[in-house]
């Protein structure tokens, strides 16, 4: 059983940043990544990084003002956010994929965290 605990949300304004951790007891050989969920909308993946962090992935709608990262000594994982836009609000989700997959979808998901949430006003 993996717990991920999600720490780093709140309320800023347009233009600003934040950067969301999730931390883990351990998260050997997994995958890790963010989701979201805004009001009335499904929950979307926004990016996801590999055991080795040799590869990211990021939803298009975040490339370029989103970074994902992790660090090994701790068993955290990182969302740093810059350029926020009023249409990130959301709630955001850690998740991690055991066996190195790469959660991009729900499918590949097999821990979630409690969520955090982002608000971003304009």
């Amino acid at each position: 059983q993996v717990q991920l605990v999600e720490s780093g949300g709140g309320s800023v304004q347009a233009g600003g940043s934040l950067r969301l951790s999730c931390a883990a007891g351990t998260l050997r050989n997994y995958g890790a990544g963010w989701f979201r969920q805004a009001p009335g909308k499904e929950r979307e993946f926004v990016a996801a990084i590999t055991w080795r962090s040799t590869n990211t992935y990021y939803a298009d709608s975040v490339k370029g003002r989103f970074k994902i990262s992790r660090e090994y000594a701790s068993n955290t994982v990182y969302l740093q956010m810059n350029n926020l836009k009023p249409e990130d609000t959301a709630v955001y989700f850690c998740a991690a994929g055991g066996n190195f997959k790469i959660p991009r979808s729900d499918a590949e998901v097999d821990y979630w965290g409690q969520g955090t949430q982002v608000t971003i006003s304009s």
